[in-house]
């Protein structure tokens, strides 16, 4: 983020210095040598980065220790050394914000007392101001944020977060079970179970089938020998008859001899 700023203000500040100074010299209006210009561009590119990338660091790592400390009253875990080192990025950012100011201002009024711009002059108490000024602003941005949480935790309290969280993470797992358990991909899922399940109830049903089919063939078979044994014995009892009525014939004759 920090670096896209950088390349970005550059390059913007370039084209505004060339582009004013080259269009002040083509209308033919004083505007000083490209000397002053280019060390207000590059003051003004400096002041710019030091009243903004170190004051951010210091009050944003001051945002982030008021939420740690937050954090731990509400009972909610906190890893001991990412707050402590924290801690020593809030106060050597602030220390290195003070001092580049400080650095900025002795040395642009170097430039202006060895009669080598006199932007530096300007520069010099703009460094100066700019001490006071970007802290009082980001200060102000760090209050609004930090009356913004206040009221945050007020609406939604943090446990009511962490609960809820924890009841997402729940339903999230449920939804992924549930998710894993219709996947037709899987092989313990209901689909697969349903789809074995079918096959062996279809395998199952052929199989009766077909030893319903054997038993009907059997019992067909059964029931023609059964005819068959039944004509038989019919048959064998009308010989026997015509056998037994040729037996009292004869007796019956001689009976009568």
């Amino acid at each position: 983020m920090y670096i896209n700023f950088f390349v970005s203000s550059i390059v913007g500040i370039l084209v505004i210095v060339l582009g004013t100074f080259g269009i002040l010299q083509w209308l033919h209006i004083p505007a000083g040598s490209f000397l002053d210009w280019a060390i207000g561009g590059a003051s003004f590119w400096w002041l710019l980065v030091i009243v903004t990338v170190p004051w951010n660091v210091h009050f944003q790592a001051k945002e982030v220790l008021a939420e740690g400390a937050q954090s731990k009253e509400k009972g909610i875990p906190v890893d001991e050394k990412q707050l402590k080192y924290v801690k020593v990025l809030a106060k050597r950012s602030l220390w290195v914000a003070i001092a580049l100011h400080i650095i900025s201002t002795i040395g642009l009024y170097t430039l202006a007392a060895t009669g080598i711009s006199a932007v530096g002059y300007i520069s010099s108490g703009a460094a100066l101001l700019l001490t006071v000024l970007r802290p009082a602003i980001r200060a102000y941005e760090y209050l609004y944020t930090r009356l913004r949480m206040i009221r945050q935790e007020w609406q939604y309290p943090r446990e009511d977060i962490v609960e809820l969280r924890d009841r997402f993470s729940i339903l999230e797992e449920k939804v992924k079970s549930l998710e894993d358990r219709l996947d037709p991909e899987n092989s313990y899922s209901i689909p697969a179970t349903q789809q074995r399940f079918s096959e062996e109830t279809r395998r199952d049903l052929a199989r009766i089938a077909a030893n319903l089919e054997e038993l009907r063939a059997t019992n067909q078979t059964e029931h023609e020998r059964l005819a068959r044994e039944a004509r038989n014995a019919i048959a064998q009892l009308s010989t026997d008859g015509q056998f037994l009525d040729h037996v009292r014939e004869i007796i019956r004759f001689f009976k009568t001899a």
